[in-house]
């Protein structure tokens, strides 16, 4: 894939082809976690992704060790002016996936290493996802004193069904590719040596397709599934997200939950 003039940003990278793309979390140091300031790069991204006549299909990765490790809840403030415009901070998850769901062009998350919290409502954002047979999913969340936002329930629900989207999200555990795939999130699981050919084999299916035909089918399978699960009522998750920070048990759980990771890294 030869680089178009696509933008240059921060956070994450851009290359287009014409009718690929790819876009690619480049915050490895620390697993690709999600701030602010990286979800409305991505936010714009996926409105340039919209004005690119001949785009189909972009792939969504991670660079380093893991896909994504979530939201960054040590650099969350409550406070300002959310940088992709939104009502507070804690609404630009919400927007950075409606903007994905939004976007014309097919989204296919490549998936490695962990996959953890917001990082799994980015990949449930994407239209089709690869996986390594290796990767570890949680949702930890509830762990932290926080509700699943950006409208991640919905997302889950519409994917793997509400009873094994209430039991993953209250239990906070851990659980693998294997059981990802036999839920309904994933399209393929392959060996982590097979995954980018797994990733160009399906990317370059879609792309050699009629463009309008492709658009079209992701189009309309989205107002199915979203008459179905209503993601749109996710308007009201940044409230219930603030509230839980602000929250004196959940600030006590956040701790805890942080204290234990860097204990497990030291």
């Amino acid at each position: 894939m030869t680089e178009n003039s696509a933008p240059t940003y921060d956070h994450i990278k851009v290359v287009c082809d014409g009718r690929r793309a790819t876009l690619t979390l480049a915050r490895p140091d620390s697993l690709n976690s999600l701030t602010n300031d990286v979800m409305a790069e991505i936010i714009d991204a996926a409105n340039w992704f919209d004005h690119q006549p001949d785009l189909r299909v972009v792939v969504v990765s991670g660079e380093g060790r893991a896909f994504c490790s979530g939201f960054n809840v040590t650099a969350f403030t409550d406070t300002g002016i959310s940088p992709a415009g939104g009502r507070v901070p804690a609404d630009t998850g919400r927007l950075m996936a409606e903007a994905l769901e939004r976007t014309s062009p097919v989204l296919i998350a490549r998936l490695h290493g962990h996959v953890v919290g917001g990082g799994l409502v980015l990949a449930a954002s994407c239209d089709l996802r690869v996986s390594a047979d290796d990767v570890r999913f949680s949702i930890p969340e509830v762990d932290l004193g926080i509700p699943l936002a950006w409208g991640g329930i919905p997302r889950l629900v519409r994917e793997i069904g509400p009873a094994l989207t209430k039991e993953l999200v209250m239990t906070c555990r851990p659980f693998d590719a294997a059981e990802a795939k036999a839920a309904g999130f994933l399209n393929s699981v392959v060996p982590s040596e097979d995954l980018d050919d797994a990733v160009e084999s399906l990317a370059e299916a879609v792309a050699s397709r009629p463009r309008m035909a492709i658009l079209a089918t992701k189009r309309h399978t989205n107002a199915v599934t979203e008459q179905m699960v209503g993601t749109v009522r996710s308007w009201s998750d940044a409230e219930g997200l603030g509230n839980a920070l602000r929250d004196p048990e959940s600030k006590e759980a956040q701790a805890a939950y942080i204290e234990k990771l860097k204990n497990k890294r030291s």
